[in-house]
């Protein structure tokens, strides 16, 4: 029996594995901040021995990517320095480590999908210190470990991009949405089944990155669009460009994942993104 520890459990990817959790033969631990401190070492180490967990799968992150920009030593503390305590406890205890990072790694100029072997170039802070606990991860090369990155998430759960548009689309006739940055949504439900049904199958010697969204490319404001329209809200989606909505943080204008590794390596199909938000949108009681 695997004993599989979960932090950031109240996260959109933590609240979708909860959700799946029951369809597996695994003992789950769903941790909060007030059940383990991972910016403490002792603290993670004491709970995965008193709990013989066998494999981490960490969801916990600062993801506020403009407050980072003034934020950046609590941003740090969790996306850099809390990995590298999870990455050395993993080493010791022989401990599987999942861990998810982000497209904002790569500076978005490219013009085609990113591999994960691509050079990186975080543009704000999140970005670099989430790639500062990828490099840390790695560098300490606990066995069996993977790194998962990802884009666009949204779910049933939490904050997000779809319950936002839901949100205004019915408070507001029109809305400017951007059409200059590009890539993928992933809807986190499909981010934790593909999780769980790979587990079993990590084998690896060093740590391994991997991409994962779903399938098909789009802009935010086709993303928009469409949550109209499956949504049956009357409400005008205008195009706009970057720079009229400025933010704190730069986007990537591209940031297409390519998925062609985790889908060759592991078996796996990736849902195509319009079937992610139907579910979505089903779940929220909003598919009409």
């Amino acid at each position: 029996m695997l004993n599989i520890l979960v932090t950031g459990s109240n996260g959109q990817l933590g609240s979708e594995l909860k959700e799946l959790s029951s369809n597996y033969e695994y003992n789950f631990f769903f941790t909060t901040r007030d059940d383990i401190d991972i910016t403490d070492k002792e603290n993670i180490k004491s709970f995965c021995e008193k709990n013989s967990i066998n494999v981490i799968i960490n969801c916990a992150a600062y993801t506020a990517v403009d407050k980072a920009e003034d934020d950046i030593e609590n941003a740090d503390k969790i996306n850099h320095k809390a990995v590298k305590k999870l990455a050395k406890i993993s080493k010791e205890k022989n401990i599987k480590l999942i861990h998810i990072s982000t497209d904002y790694v790569f500076d978005g100029r490219n013009f085609k999908p990113y591999c994960e072997e691509y050079q990186t170039n975080p543009q704000g802070v999140y970005g670099k210190t989430k790639l500062d606990g990828e490099t840390e991860m790695i560098n300490i090369n606990p066995l069996n470990s993977i790194i998962v990155r990802t884009s666009w998430v949204y779910s049933f759960y939490g904050n997000n991009f779809v319950k936002t548009m839901l949100r205004l689309g019915k408070e507001k006739e029109s809305l400017g949405v951007i059409f200059d940055q590009v890539g993928s949504p992933t809807y986190a439900a499909h981010l934790a089944y593909t999780i769980l049904e790979i587990l079993p199958k990590i084998e690896n010697s060093k740590v391994e990155i991997y991409n994962y969204s779903n399938e098909g490319v789009l802009s935010w404001y086709d993303f928009a669009k469409e949550i109209m329209k499956m949504a049956k809200i009357d409400c005008k989606i205008n195009p706009i460009e970057t720079y009229q909505y400025p933010t704190p943080a730069i986007r990537p204008h591209y940031s297409l994942l390519n998925k062609a590794k985790i889908k060759k390596e592991f078996d796996i199909e990736v849902p195509y993104w319009k079937d992610g938000l139907d579910d979505c949108l089903k779940r929220l009681g909003e598919r009409k």
